[in-house]
């Protein structure tokens, strides 16, 4: 498909630099095509409202790693100041990370994040260029490993912020706890899960007095998720590959959630791609435990997800492609417009909304 077919124009203001205090406030637009209404303006706090007694929600509980690192190539007497976002551990000692400039690297050339002086215990984290790829990418061999390795990520690194906020401003110590959700127990994003920003325990409270499951599955989200689609056609495009699991008990909780017809509720993209990238055709739902770089477009056919929590997205994104492809594109153009129309605070730190596949027979 066309990828300009996914554009649309978003004023700056629309763009949300903090989140919601509390979270739970958040508004959430409710899409149900082929429904009368087909839009509805609600709440997150009210999310309990749009699902039945034996529904389950299923959260990504990734975590956030400071993954946004700064340093300086040495070579000779000519240095360069690099910046590098890891985005998917290849090994004990190794990331790939998307680099800036790419053009000051080669393979060979040493890198020193951090301090400037010392070793890594003194602050200061050295990496050697062991390939490059396409479009930036690097992979990097750091000189300690293993949980060495993470420790001095954390001491040296920062947390990536999506690139339209940090342009706007700078990262801060309240981005520490709000780019993290209540969620996350697994160390390996370099973005969040940010559906499950707007979750509290109090939400989680109505939620289960309801009778609403709650289940989790992992997807360690990659920088790649901020990458623009440069290509014209969408079959040009290039996933990023992404690791992630999900166990054989969630496996079986949700089989018998559908089994008994009740709706699997994605919260939030992340956790539909792992879900979609562990579905078996047919047979349903596995067990799953790897890289996922699954590229989701109109056409194509969910197996696992009767609804989507998530928040709004960027134009000309595979995210927009993915809720387009989920809802239908007619559908979500609408109700992008009225979100834009009607003040919806937009991406990481934004509202949400809570997306329904459209009835068979009805065109999204």
């Amino acid at each position: 498909m066309r990828v300009d077919l996914f554009d649309f124009e978003l004023p700056n203001e629309r763009i949300a630099l903090r989140p919601a205090r509390p979270r739970d406030a958040a508004r959430m637009l409710v899409v149900r095509p082929g429904h009368d209404p087909e839009l509805t303006d609600a709440g997150v706090r009210q999310l309990a409202d749009f699902l039945e007694p034996g529904d389950a929600l299923v959260f990504n509980n990734t975590k956030v790693i400071p993954a946004q690192l700064e340093g300086t190539r040495t070579r000779g007497d000519a240095v360069a100041k690099i910046g590098a976002t890891l985005h998917l551990r290849a090994g004990e000692d190794r990331w790939w990370a998307f680099v800036r400039p790419a053009k000051k690297l080669a393979i060979g050339d040493r890198v020193r994040f951090g301090s400037t002086g010392g070793a890594c215990l003194s602050g200061a984290l050295d990496a050697s260029v062991i390939e490059k790829g396409e479009a930036g990418e690097v992979l990097l061999a750091f000189d300690v490993s293993g949980p060495a390795l993470d420790e001095a990520i954390m001491a040296v690194g920062k947390i990536p912020l999506p690139p339209y906020i940090s342009a706007q401003r700078g990262e801060d110590e309240q981005d520490k706890a709000d780019y993290q959700t209540m969620f996350a127990d697994r160390e390996g994003a370099v973005a969040a899960p940010t559906a499950g920003l707007h979750f509290t325990p109090e939400l989680l409270a109505s939620l289960e007095a309801r009778g609403i499951e709650q289940h989790r599955v992992t997807l360690h989200v990659g920088a790649g998720t901020f990458l623009p689609v440069k290509a014209d056609d969408t079959a040009d495009h290039k996933m990023h590959a992404e690791w992630g699991e999900i166990s054989e008990e969630t496996v079986a909780a949700l089989k018998q959630v559908r089994a008994r017809g009740n709706k699997v509720v994605s919260v939030g993209t992340t956790s539909l791609r792992i879900l979609e990238s562990a579905s078996q055709g047919e047979g349903g739902l596995a067990p799953f435990r790897g890289e996922t770089s699954i590229f989701i477009t109109p056409g194509y056919q969910f197996r696992t997800v009767d609804a989507l929590m998530t928040n709004f997205h960027l134009p000309r994104s595979t995210l927009f492609m993915l809720v387009s492809a989920f809802a239908g594109l007619g559908t979500m153009k609408r109700a992008y417009a009225h979100a834009i129309d009607t003040e919806y605070r937009f991406y990481s730190y934004g509202d949400s909304s809570l997306l329904f596949p459209a009835p068979p027979g009805v065109e999204g």
